[in-house]
């Protein structure tokens, strides 16, 4: 399966208006973003776990990163609530799952080859980041040598502008904004190439938004073969 794949183009995803599509495992349901591949992708999705939910113990050898949009994620590791921003490294496993339900963003197969290190942040947590009065709060998640994730509140009814020398996603959380006379809302995803410039002014709630400035795919990203194309998480 191929779905905007080509990372020239701007592209830009209302997920919040799109249909479910059931994963193989009962109960998890998805939003695709963008997606190379079958069940073994590499993938960016919107996905949802029902209540009592839960995948088999699985690895992942291409890294998983998610940020939590909604309820309480859960694996061995512990319980993730809204806002918790995650990165498993390229080689670790889990049996991800939610008693209650939750509804997360993950990023597979999109990790750097020597990308070892697992990250958690939990609501709250991350370092500070800053867009002077534009913002009324800002948090740094990851700072990498060529990849930097944020989580900011912009305020309502300013101008934004954001450098994008390497490429930027963005996800709209909460609240909505305008870019290139596009109104993004709730879940709507937008993605840039190099280059392209990143405008926007914001709507009358303001606006949450989880972003990365990075390369779209990494020079240097994990191999990614299609070979036993098995299922996993998203």
């Amino acid at each position: 399966m191929l779905l905007n794949d080509d990372l020239s183009q701007r592209t830009l995803v209302h997920a919040g208006r799109l249909e479910w599509i059931p994963s193989p495992t009962k109960g998890v349901d998805r939003r695709m973003l963008f997606r190379i591949g079958g069940e073994k992708a590499r993938a960016t999705s919107i996905v949802r776990y029902a209540a009592g939910s839960r995948f088999p113990h699985h690895e992942h050898p291409g890294g998983e990163e998610f940020l939590v949009l909604d309820g309480v994620f859960q694996d061995e590791s512990g319980d993730f609530p809204t806002c918790s921003y995650v990165r498993n490294p390229p080689g670790t496993g889990h049996a991800p799952g939610s008693a209650s339900g939750c509804v997360i963003l993950v990023k597979l197969w999109q990790f750097k080859q020597d990308d070892r290190e697992r990250i958690v942040h939990l609501p709250g947590e991350g370092g500070s980041g800053g867009l002077g009065d534009a913002a009324m709060s800002s948090t740094t998640l990851f700072d990498g040598a060529d990849e930097r994730v944020m989580l900011d509140d912009w305020q309502a009814h300013v101008d934004i502008e954001l450098a994008n020398p390497r490429g930027l996603e963005l996800l709209v959380i909460d609240g909505s904004l305008t870019q290139a006379g596009d109104t993004l809302e709730r879940w709507s995803w937008l993605r840039l190439p190099a280059g392209q410039s990143f405008r926007a002014s914001i709507g009358a709630r303001g606006a949450r938004v989880w972003y990365k400035s990075a390369p779209l795919i990494h020079d240097d990203v994990c191999a990614f073969d299609r070979a036993g194309d098995k299922g996993q998480a998203t």
